[in-house]
C-alpha cells in the first residue's frame, strides 16, 4: 500500500513537470498526499500492532497447549487412581464379607459356648441338689459341696470328721457320713477319692510324724468308717493325703487354719451318667430322714 502512495506521488510531480498546473490544483494534490501518508502510516503502525498482538497471542496458545497437555496427563493418572480404587473396594467388599461371615459365626460360637455353659451350670445344679438332698440344714455348715467340671467335691471339716488332735471319727460325724455313704452307694459306678488335708501349724504327736502322716490316717479312716460301718465297696475308694500343701485360704488366721483342716470327698462321674442324674434322685432311707 505504501508503494502505491509513492507511484500516485511520483506520478503527480511528473504530471507537474510536463504540465502547466496551477498552484491551487498542487496545494489540493499536496493535501491529498498528506492525508494518503497519514493514513499509511497509521495503517503500518496498525500492522505492527497486529503482528505484535498474534505474536503474543501464539505464545499465549503455546502455553495453553502446554496446559492442556498437562490437564489430559493429570486427567488420565486420576482415570488410572480411579481404576485401582474401583478395583481395590471390588477387593474391599469381598474382604468385608468374608469378615462379616467369620464374625457370624464367631457369634454362633459364642452362643454356643454360652448355651453350653448354662447347660452345665443347670447340670452341676442338679448334680448338687440330690447330692445334698439327703443333708439336714445344721449338718451343710460343716459340709461344702463343689461340682467342678462334672467332679463333684464334698469338703468335710475335722471339727465335725475327728477328734480334737486325732484321726480318729467323732461319735457326731457317724450320721453325716452315713447319708454320704447312702449318696455314694446310690450312684454305684462313680470313683471316690478320700483326700486328707490340714493347715501348716505342725503336728506334735508320738505316733504321728508330720502333717502329711495325719492327712493320710484321716482320710484312711473316712474310708475304712465307709467299708466298714456304711457298707461302701472298698474297691472304689481311694485314700490319699495332701498335708498342708493344697490350702484354701491363708494360714496367717485361725479362720484360715480352720478352712484348710478339711477333708474331700471327690466323686468322679462318667459324662454318660450326668444325664441320668438330672432325673435320678437318691433314695429315701429307711428313717425317712432328708
Amino acid at each position: 500500500m505504501k508503494t502505491n502512495f509513492r507511484l500516485l506521488f511520483s506520478a503527480a510531480v511528473i504530471l507537474l513537470a510536463t504540465s502547466c498546473v496551477s498552484n491551487k490544483k498542487f496545494q489540493s494534490l499536496q493535501a491529498d498526499y498528506n492525508t494518503l501518508q497519514g493514513r499509511s502510516n497509521a495503517l503500518f503502525k496498525e500492522n505492527q500492532d497486529c503482528q505484535s498482538n498474534l505474536g503474543a497471542a501464539n505464545v499465549k496458545i503455546a502455553g495453553l497447549q502446554d496446559q492442556l497437555q498437562a490437564e489430559r496427563a493429570h486427567v488420565q493418572s486420576l482415570q488410572s487412581a480411579l481404576d485401582k480404587c474401583l478395583t481395590s473396594t471390588s477387593q474391599g467388599n469381598v474382604n468385608i464379607s468374608k469378615l462379616v461371615d467369620e464374625i457370624n459365626a464367631s457369634n454362633k460360637y459364642i452362643q454356643e459356648l454360652i448355651a453350653s455353659k448354662n447347660k452345665s451350670d443347670s447340670l452341676n445344679m442338679v448334680l448338687t441338689n440330690n447330692l445334698t438332698r439327703s443333708l439336714s440344714r445344721e449338718e451343710m455348715q460343716d459340709v461344702d459341696v463343689q461340682v467342678l467340671k462334672g467332679v463333684v467335691y464334698i469338703s468335710l471339716s475335722d471339727n465335725m470328721l475327728y477328734k480334737s488332735g486325732s484321726y480318729e471319727i467323732s461319735d457326731k460325724a457317724n450320721e453325716t457320713l452315713s447319708k454320704i455313704a447312702k449318696i455314694i452307694k446310690d450312684y454305684k459306678d462313680f470313683e471316690v477319692l478320700i483326700e486328707g488335708n490340714t493347715d501348716n501349724v505342725p503336728i506334735s504327736k508320738p505316733n504321728i510324724r508330720n502333717n502329711w502322716d495325719l492327712s493320710t490316717l484321716r482320710a484312711s479312716s473316712v474310708v475304712q468308717a465307709l467299708q466298714n460301718n456304711f457298707g461302701v465297696d472298698p474297691k472304689r475308694l481311694t485314700a490319699g493325703g495332701r498335708g498342708e500343701y493344697n490350702p484354701v485360704a491363708s494360714n496367717d488366721t485361725e479362720a484360715g487354719r480352720m478352712q484348710n483342716r478339711r477333708t474331700q470327698i471327690i466323686i468322679t462321674p462318667k459324662l454318660d451318667q450326668f444325664m441320668e442324674l438330672i432325673n435320678q434322685a437318691p433314695a429315701s432311707d429307711s428313717t425317712g430322714t432328708k
